[in-house]
């Protein structure tokens, strides 16, 4: 672990955290609204906030290391789309299907919250590709 590492953790970190609060906060919002059962009020979600900054924390880490260790001298831009969707097939859309076997959630939703979320680990890919690409040479 270098100070790439750690600096694209907490590059990702933001960028992560921002974008579910886009996703989740803005985007989806009115939707989450038609099925207050499914979650918590505002208020109480509030008390949750540190576990899901310490949620955001973990994924970053783990998105940063597994790039870190896999990453290959080719085009960064590429390989960090590459790694985006192969996030997105081994956690976001699995995740949400499963939510929608057990959960009583709408088609609708759960399609918006797969293609958002999977835009968004595809664009963290790219920004983990950019802070681990090769530096240039003249």
């Amino acid at each position: 672990m270098n100070k790439t590492f750690f600096l694209a953790w907490v590059v990702i970190f933001v960028a992560w955290y921002l974008g579910d609060f886009v996703v989740h906060g803005l985007l989806l919002h009115a939707e989450y609204e038609q099925v207050p059962q499914l979650f918590r009020s505002p208020d109480t979600q509030m008390h949750y906030l540190g576990v899901m900054l310490l949620a955001h924390l973990l994924m970053a880490g783990a998105f940063v290391w597994i790039y870190g260790r896999g990453v290959e001298s080719k085009p960064w831009l590429e390989q960090g789309l590459r790694f985006g969707l192969a996030v997105a097939v081994l956690a976001v859309i699995p995740t949400y299907l499963i939510y929608y076997a057990v959960q009583p959630l709408p088609t609708g939703l759960v399609v918006k919250q797969i293609v958002y979320d999977t835009v968004l680990v595809l664009v963290l890919g790219a920004i983990v590709g950019a802070l681990y690409r090769a530096p240039r040479t003249v």
